[in-house]
């Protein structure tokens, strides 16, 4: 049997067809892995790539390379769209994501509705496309991520989050027209990304949560607009994952119902329940981010044997990684899913070559 690929591998999980073993990826965007370790190895750096669209596929690749990651994801933040949609944007420094300084509105009620087609040729979005568009070119059996930040964390990215989560309650009306807007925009963005070259999508929606939402307007929000934002991009014929952050129990009976072809979970989540609970789930993560960062190689490798002993389809990150997460931790979790079957092979360089 021939070795597979790591595009071809991930693509087979996310369609339901069987593989040697789990992939093991980092998707970019809220789960990013542009660590400092990386970084000052290589002299691609933050925030320097958020802009440039070479640095950026450099990056991508670096993360590849000394990772082990199966996987190029870019953007490495959370900020492009609020960005393009008018908010201010600081853009950190090496160590340091970038964050939202200030919401273009107060409030659902003054946000002005742009032409989508405009806003698409603003800010970092060529840069994304361009980046994207040079590593599927040049790197054909990798699979390249593309990443959008969820309709409900945009909106609350341009609209003061305190006033908008009180609006979803108070102004429904102005509320859902201000979700509809920025899910057109996610569209048409994903659409640049696929056409140039993006395999597949991966959404972080940290603000969809039970925890903040609870059942109700997170049946009404975001399973809605998570919907039609994957239904505009399994339109283009690409496959889709999606991050749901926090506990999950008080909403866990609609997670059947989000349309994406992964699920994936933070590390509070026991991803084998959940598959138990719902066979046809194709889940995804979610090994502590806080052990990749505190932890030892040791016991990254333990906790990811319990995750490939439970079965879990796609192997990653919970969440974000801190950029002072350890290599070798990182490291830890890549080989020992490799290592999980003899058709597995390291692609990785030896940890002498990380200083």
């Amino acid at each position: 049997m021939s070795i597979i690929s790591p595009k071809e591998r991930i693509l087979r999980v996310l369609n339901k067809e069987k593989v040697d073993r789990p992939p093991v990826i980092c998707p970019g965007g809220m789960m990013n892995a542009a660590i400092v370790d990386v970084m000052k190895s290589t002299g691609h750096t933050l925030p320097e790539a958020h802009h440039d669209d070479k640095l950026m596929a450099e990056l991508a690749k670096d993360i590849f390379k000394y990772t082990g990651f199966e996987n190029f994801g870019i953007p490495f933040c959370m900020t492009v769209e609020a960005e393009v949609l008018g908010s201010e944007i600081n853009f950190g420094t090496l160590a340091c994501e970038p964050k939202i300084e200030k919401e273009v509105f107060d409030s659902v009620s003054d946000v002005v509705y742009q032409d989508i087609g405009k806003i698409l040729k603003k800010g970092r979005i060529e840069s994304v496309i361009q980046a994207g568009y040079l590593l599927s070119k040049r790197n054909k059996d990798v699979p390249v991520v593309g990443n959008l930040t969820g309709p409900l964390s945009t909106s609350a990215s341009i609209v003061n989050p305190i006033s908008f989560l009180k609006e979803l309650r108070k102004d429904r009306e102005n509320a859902h027209r201000v979700i509809n807007y920025v899910t057109d925009f996610l569209i048409e963005y994903a659409k640049l990304m696929i056409d140039n070259g993006v395999d597949l999508i991966s959404i972080g929606d940290p603000t969809a949560t039970g925890e903040i939402l609870g059942p109700k307007m997170f049946e009404e929000y975001a399973l809605r607009y998570l919907n039609k934002l994957i239904d505009g991009i399994h339109s283009f014929k690409v496959p889709v994952i999606v991050h749901i952050c926090g506990n999950i129990n008080t909403v866990k009976r609609f997670i059947p119902y989000i349309k994406s072809d992964a699920i994936s979970t933070d590390a509070i989540i026991n991803l084998r329940i959940l598959k138990d609970e719902f066979p046809s789930l194709t889940t995804m993560g979610n090994l502590s981010t806080f052990l990749l960062q505190f932890g030892n190689p040791e016991k990254v490798a333990d906790q990811t044997e319990r995750l490939l002993r439970d079965g879990i389809d796609i192997i990653s990150p919970a969440c974000g990684l801190s950029t002072s997460s350890s290599i070798h931790n990182i490291r830890a979790l890549t080989t020992t899913v490799k290592e999980h079957s003899s058709y597995g092979r390291s692609n990785i360089l030896p940890a002498k070559q990380i200083h």
